[in-house]
């Protein structure tokens, strides 16, 4: 093996090592009581393995105040989550679609301002997202928060597929509108079908985003409709008394675990669908 070889997965090695310490410190404090770590166990192994923390911070955990756990408000990541994923992503379809596809006056100038959202900070938007939801009687809403993730949103996954659409071979679309397929038919019928590659980034970066945001979480939010982040910053700073750092760990873990299965299972895709859109076939 060249020793160029053997640095390289040095350097990589000392890289993991770095970036899964954290993960692998959570994962290891959330399985031991509490005085383990109070009597300065951090960094070793549980002597006496448990589940208790896990069951606290799922079921029993005091978040303000109510004693319920993370339960309910991984449901309510999930109802934000899923909804404007999809709708966000069928958007970002059709922008790509009409940028592509079609030329009409101000084009460039649409693009543009899409564009210009993607480097619009997150607390520019609040006080006119507020506004807007106010006047839409959705304020601390599921819905309410659904909305402003997908119109943040909208700016990326457009960029995505506009990329990925500008590459796409023109003679099956022209083939397809010879053949009687219309506006629609053209999106449905050949563009989306071959468009998984760019739907796989598009998931997975809507996803991620979505699930570990917390600034729209905690301004748009009530109590009731809080996610899983909101919550997880609310068990951390309203816990009262003895301050149960198991619980916290294993409650860190509940809220990454999602994203980590999302990543395991397609990460190499996300690399596939980002190339896929980056050269001429």
């Amino acid at each position: 093996m060249k020793a160029s070889r053997v640095i390289l997965y040095i350097i990589l090695g000392f890289m993991a090592v770095l970036f899964l310490a954290p993960l692998v410190m959570m994962l290891i404090n959330s399985f031991k009581p509490l005085s383990e770590i109070q009597t300065g166990g951090l960094m070793t192994m549980p002597q006496h393995w448990t589940l208790g923390p896990w069951r606290e911070a799922w079921s029993h955990a005091q978040i303000g105040v109510e004693a319920k756990g993370l339960k309910p408000y991984f449901g309510n990541s999930v109802e934000i989550v899923i909804p404007a994923v999809v709708i966000s992503t069928l958007v970002g379809a059709f922008n790509g679609y009409i940028l592509t596809q079609f030329r009409f006056r101000g084009q460039q100038i649409v693009y543009a301002l899409l564009l210009f959202s993607v480097f619009i900070p997150f607390q520019i938007v609040l006080i006119p997202m507020a506004r807007t939801l106010g006047l839409l009687g959705m304020s601390g809403t599921i819905t309410g928060l659904v909305f402003v993730n997908v119109v943040y949103g909208i700016g990326f996954v457009t960029l995505f597929f506009r990329n990925y659409y500008a590459n796409f071979p023109y003679e099956l679309v022209r083939s397809a509108r010879m053949d009687g397929a219309g506006f629609f038919g053209v999106l449905w019928r050949i563009l989306l079908p071959n468009s998984a590659p760019i739907i796989v980034v598009t998931v997975i970066w809507q996803f991620t985003n979505i699930w570990n945001e917390f600034l729209f979480a905690s301004t748009f939010g009530s109590f009731n409709t809080s996610p899983l982040t909101a919550a997880l910053n609310n068990l951390v700073n309203s816990s009262m008394g003895v301050k149960e750092y198991n619980v916290y760990f294993a409650a860190a873990v509940i809220a990454a675990l999602p994203t980590l299965v999302v990543y395991i299972a397609s990460g190499k895709y996300f690399v596939r669908g980002l190339m896929a859109g980056s050269v001429k076939g």
